[in-house]
């Protein structure tokens, strides 16, 4: 296993050793990878997929990680998009994002197109998932508007992270779950619809900046 692999089958370990923890541990892991520039290096999707088979398994009680995850991602989400309304269009010149200007190019793109509906799916769309919400308190995106695609993409996005992993859980016998074996399952269930979303993403991309055609000049006459 890589590094990663290895502290999130440790993590696990100690979740499933303290039960009680499952739900403010995942919270915290949701708040960090939903934020701006941290969400970069926190794992929270892959541990929240495994999670979901201690839950199919009966090791942890599926009210409390589902409760403490989804506060967790609506509260980073929430604090990006303030800190975008707050710096301003200067954040795309500020490090990190000058050193994806591509990145945030497309998600621009992405929301001014979108508007409303890109919050909701960016959480779903990895391209543009960890620079939505900035972008969309830059673009001065009302507050009511915004917190309605934030709770409600989250309320589907946290089960909808957990139900791979349940699925993988439910088909093993409980002598068998360990973080090894419920990260390749969840991997191979996610490849599918993961690749599908990947590929809707970059046509609704596409189909923005290709839908603009340059003006055409007309030949005087002779």
């Amino acid at each position: 296993m890589t590094s990663i692999d290895e502290w999130i089958a440790g993590l696990l370990a100690l979740i499933t050793d303290n039960a009680a923890l499952a739900g403010p541990v995942i919270g915290l892991l949701a708040f960090a990878e939903s934020m701006i520039v941290i969400g970069m290096f926190v794992p929270a999707i892959a541990l929240m997929m495994a999670m979901g088979g201690l839950i199919a398994a009966g090791f942890l009680d599926p009210l409390p990680v589902l409760f403490w995850a989804i506060v967790g991602s609506i509260l980073g989400d929430w604090i990006s998009y303030l800190l975008g309304r707050w710096i301003g269009p200067s954040a795309y010149r500020r490090w990190p994002l000058r050193h994806h200007r591509a990145a945030v190019a497309r998600t621009r793109l992405f929301f001014r197109r979108y508007g409303f509906v890109s919050v909701f799916l960016g959480r779903f769309f990895g391209p543009v998932r960890a620079t939505i919400p900035l972008v969309a308190g830059v673009m001065q995106m009302p507050g009511r508007s915004f917190q309605m695609a934030n709770i409600s993409s989250a309320v589907i996005w946290v089960p909808a992270l957990l139900a791979p992993g349940y699925l993988a859980g439910a088909s093993l016998p409980a002598e068998m779950l360990d973080g090894r074996l419920i990260l390749g399952m969840v991997g191979i269930l996610l490849f599918v619809p993961f690749l599908f979303a990947a590929i809707v993403g970059r046509l609704m991309l596409r189909r923005r900046s290709t839908g603009r055609r340059p003006p055409q000049v007309r030949s005087r006459p002779r």
